[in-house]
């Protein structure tokens, strides 16, 4: 995922905006992608580790951002490791917000 930042400075239907002040809208730009630390899930994992003799095990998934960029592990129950694997293979483009935790799965069928 690239970062690209907004060159037009066209307002609705085209026109030109008039008043505006570069600099505050690009410190707007900056601070509204700052908000924002997304990245795309392009691999994953999923483990199950024994804890102790007795007691139940503990799932994690494991996500690989953006070819290894970056790492992060969920720390999740069965159940909801299942939904979530399903929604991975269905989903054509997933990606993971670091900031808000927020995982997010796009062009899912909804049949």
């Amino acid at each position: 995922m690239q970062d690209r930042k907004a060159t037009s400075q066209s307002g609705e239907n085209g026109r030109q905006d008039r008043g505006k002040d570069p600099d505050t809208d690009s410190g707007r730009q900056q601070q509204t992608r700052s908000q924002y630390q997304v990245r795309q899930v392009t691999n994953y994992q999923a483990s199950w580790a024994e804890t102790e003799p007795g007691e139940e095990g503990k799932f994690t998934l494991q996500l690989i951002l953006d070819n290894g960029v970056e790492e992060y592990i969920l720390d999740t129950d069965s159940d909801d490791l299942e939904v979530m694997l399903k929604l991975l293979r269905k989903s054509s483009y997933t990606t993971f917000d670091l900031k808000r935790r927020v995982l997010m799965f796009s062009n899912i069928d909804a049949k």
